[in-house]
């Protein structure tokens, strides 16, 4: 595949901004000429492409690693704590952990790191000419500061074209579109379950790992993730609500929760049905859509009553109810309830 970044007139490559159309990014943007210069050379220079994402490499063997993110194998693995990780370069300085201390400093400041690599990576920081004058950070080079510096001014050059949702990088634009395809390109090496993003692989991993090394200190519930314990116990241990509507104030525990109650408002629905003219405001209405009306996807059935739950989570709360288990514990009464969100709306009730 190769590179189709090109101008639109030779009259705009003579000026200092260009306007630029790239099919291999689906993006639009205004651009200096001779950052087309270095795009060009850099994608010569990187023959190498993963078929699933399209990222360009150097070297056949970087090609390789990549594709672990996709597959997410982790062949090497830590003889100490059995971490496993995606190359052994990373594996090894992981042991220092349980050998060493890290032993190169920075000279600039108070930080040290484990690997002279590290250090070397990391003292761009203080070194590097590319500096942002807001707030001193360095970068390696000019396109990198110039993304960097859209935090400051606001700027999403780069725009879906489905539902006209604006990004500051080219790669959160791609990685965005898959919310409007059935593109999964990572895919479980356990199970063959696929998904639209590398962080939820990562975090569907953990599901084949019998260890929640994470555990509550108030009810002594345990978690896979660091995430799902600081969300568990905003929910359910405290009244925080950090996350604001602006179109009316109301408060939100998780900023997830926020999105999804600020759509009420906008009346966006991004996830769309590919088999009829059907929008919706959730993942989970199109997953319920499609299960119902086009038999698409795997129903999750109690094996007393036979009831059919949309989701895997709402299967083991409804099986709660046969077995009478409550383990959910109001901190403020006796009162138990079966799932997170019963003691949340009794906990919402009692505070109000």
């Amino acid at each position: 595949m190769a590179c189709e970044t090109e101008a639109d007139s030779t009259d705009q490559l003579d000026k200092a901004l260009t306007y630029v159309y790239s099919s291999a990014c689906h993006f639009t943007s205004e651009i200096k000429t001779e950052d087309i210069a270095d795009h060009s050379r850099d994608n010569k220079i990187r023959q190498y492409w993963c078929t699933v994402c399209d990222k360009r490499f150097k070297r056949k063997g970087d090609m390789k690693i990549h594709k672990r993110t996709h597959t997410g194998e982790k062949p090497f693995a830590c003889t100490v704590c059995d971490k496993r990780f995606t190359r052994k370069v990373i594996l090894n300085e992981h042991k220092r952990i349980h050998t060493e201390r890290s032993r190169y400093p920075c000279s600039e400041c108070e930080k040290s790191f484990a690997s002279h690599k590290s250090l070397s990576i990391y003292q761009y920081i203080h070194t590097s000419k590319y500096k942002c004058t807001e707030c001193g950070k360095c970068y390696g080079s000019n396109n990198c500061l110039t993304i960097h510096k859209r935090i400051y001014s606001g700027e999403k050059p780069f725009g879906c074209n489905v539902c006209g949702k604006r990004f500051a990088r080219a790669e959160h634009l791609i990685v965005h579109t898959r919310v409007h395809s059935e593109d999964r390109p990572y895919k479980c090496h356990i199970c063959d379950q696929m998904f639209r993003w590398s962080k939820t692989l990562k975090s569907h991993l953990t599901v084949h790992s019998r260890d929640k090394p994470y555990k509550c200190s108030l009810c002594n519930k345990s978690f896979r993730q660091q995430g799902a314990l600081t969300i568990h116990k905003r929910l359910l241990h405290s009244n925080i609500r950090p996350y604001l509507c602006t179109h009316c104030g109301k408060t939100f525990a998780t900023e997830g929760n926020m999105k999804r109650h600020v759509l009420i408002h906008t009346g966006e629905k991004p996830y769309s049905c590919n088999h009829c003219s059907e929008r919706f405001r959730q993942i989970i209405q199109l997953k319920t859509h499609l299960l119902e009306l086009h038999d698409g996807g795997t129903w999750f059935t109690c094996h007393i009553c036979q009831k059919k739950c949309n989701r895997q989570s709402n299967l083991k709360a409804h099986i709660r109810r046969h077995d009478v288990v409550k383990p959910y514990v109001c901190n403020e009464c006796p009162k138990r309830f079966c799932t997170a969100g019963e003691l949340n709306d009794h906990l919402l009730h009692i505070n109000s």
